[in-house]
């Protein structure tokens, strides 16, 4: 069955798998301590730490371990804000950043701090003259993931990072996604990562604090990880962290080659092979293992459950999955299409065989969710009839009111209007998105009674 969900937690790297398996004998003592058990241990310990440093591009005394990417993302942004507190209490970040990051901006304004979203273009970079214009004299620290975890889009950072440094500012990178294909470039302050990202265990997450970084860990701490992780290591996983990350590296040119040829050809498939389909995020500055991709007229959760009944197991960003009614962030932020999102992240060793397979499950899944949802097949004929239409689509979620506005604007005539009431807020993204797709022009939206009224006019 293949598993195309790297994005999310890469399959443990076989050499992840024997270096977890030789540190259980070899690394189970408590690092701290100065008999034969401890000294072993710490020089695992250490030995790891050299490594991960080296992949990151650091000091291995700027290098901590903690449980998790999420983690090390808190730890970072309260640390480097409580470090720089006399500076202020403004965060700068951008709009697609990781919810890890979203969440600690949502603490900060909740204590009393502030912050500024940059936004995104419609591939979901940032301008770094807008970080920039951002900066302002009580800012304490900004933040731009290296990579985008949802549609692949590879960011700016070295520009960032050195407006950023002129300007006196610390950059946190989140390089979740990208450390294993190769290290961030430009002049970052604080960096974090997260191993199973890359094949490692789950539960270890890097912390790098370049010095001179004024950093203040928050809550209690210990005399462990410099006292900005507190708790005891976990130094068999934190071994086969380092261990698979050095693997990975290795390995990172010749699967870059690979997987980016299999991932242009589903960018280039997918869109010949499924009508109304929007493929997302850049296609050149871009992660080589990940495409996304959004489909009009499909319901995302049970789309998920087919492709998962057919054998693949791929992620989404959509609205209408199970784990959220409200849009992708990072979608919305985009401005492109939300419903129906396909995120296809291919882990190392994925062959061309299965990403044919893929292909051709694809279209007749699509297809067979929008019969069941009732979806257009065709344009309807316009008998120019009615100069204005209202579609009632109150109380139905995602994609129903773009298939309810797909049915009826064939019925009015070119420069006539089908007004949509909604209540989705998934519809306040995907009617504009489907007008763009299908050339027809997007009034604006309205107040309405219950929820909002959505204005397209015909054009074709």
């Amino acid at each position: 069955m293949p598993y195309f969900d790297a994005a999310s937690s890469a399959p443990l790297h076989p050499v992840a798998r024997q270096a977890l398996l030789a540190s259980l004998d070899e690394g189970w003592a408590d690092p701290a301590r100065l008999y034969r058990e401890g000294r072993r241990a710490a020089l695992l310990l250490d030995a790891a730490r050299e490594a991960a440093a080296e992949a990151v591009g650091c000091r291995p005394d700027e290098l901590v371990f903690t449980s998790s990417g999420t983690r090390a993302v808190h730890s970072a942004i309260s640390g480097a804000l409580s470090g720089r507190r006399r500076v202020g209490r403004h965060l700068v970040l951008s709009a697609v950043e990781h919810s890890s990051v979203l969440h600690s901006a949502a603490a900060l304004e909740a204590a009393g701090g502030s912050f500024t979203e940059v936004p995104v273009d419609r591939a979901g970079a940032v301008d770094p003259a807008a970080y920039g214009r951002a900066l302002r004299p009580d800012t304490a620290l900004a933040a731009l993931q290296s990579a985008n975890h949802e549609v692949g889009t590879e960011q700016p950072v070295a520009e960032t990072a050195g407006i950023c440094a002129d300007a006196g500012v610390p950059l946190l990178v989140d390089a979740a996604q990208s450390l294993g294909w190769g290290p961030v470039p430009g002049r970052w302050s604080l960096l974090t990562a997260s191993a199973h990202k890359w094949g490692g265990p789950a539960g270890v997450g890097l912390l790098a604090v370049r010095k001179g970084v004024r950093f203040a860990p928050q809550g209690p701490v210990d005399e462990r990880e410099s006292g900005r992780a507190a708790g005891f290591e976990n130094i068999p996983a934190i071994v086969a962290a380092a261990a698979s990350l050095r693997a990975v590296r290795a390995e990172a040119a010749a699967e870059d080659v690979r997987l980016r040829a299999l991932v242009d050809r589903v960018r280039t498939a997918v869109a010949g092979l499924v009508p109304d389909v929007e493929v997302v995020g850049d296609p050149v500055r871009r992660l080589p293992h990940l495409v996304t991709f959004s489909c009009l007229y499909v319901d995302g959760e049970t789309l998920l459950h087919e492709l998962d009944r057919a054998g693949f197991s791929v992620s989404s960003g959509s609205s209408c999955t199970s784990s959220t009614l409200t849009p992708s962030h990072v979608l919305k932020a985009m401005g492109v299409l939300t419903e129906g999102n396909i995120r296809v992240s291919l882990p190392a060793g994925t062959t061309e065989e299965e990403v044919e397979r893929f292909l051709g499950v694809l279209p007749g899944v699509v297809a067979e969710v929008r019969e069941r949802l009732g979806a257009p097949v065709a344009a309807a004929p316009s008998p120019a009839s009615r100069e204005s239409l209202v579609v009632d689509a109150l109380g139905r979620r995602c994609p129903i009111p773009v298939i309810e506005l797909a049915k009826v604007i064939g019925e009015v005539p070119v420069g006539g209007t089908v007004t949509v009431l909604a209540d989705d807020e998934a519809a306040r993204l995907d009617i504009p998105a489907w007008c763009a797709m299908r050339e027809q022009e997007y009034v604006g939206e309205e107040p309405a009674d219950r929820g909002s009224a959505y204005v397209v006019r015909r054009l074709l």
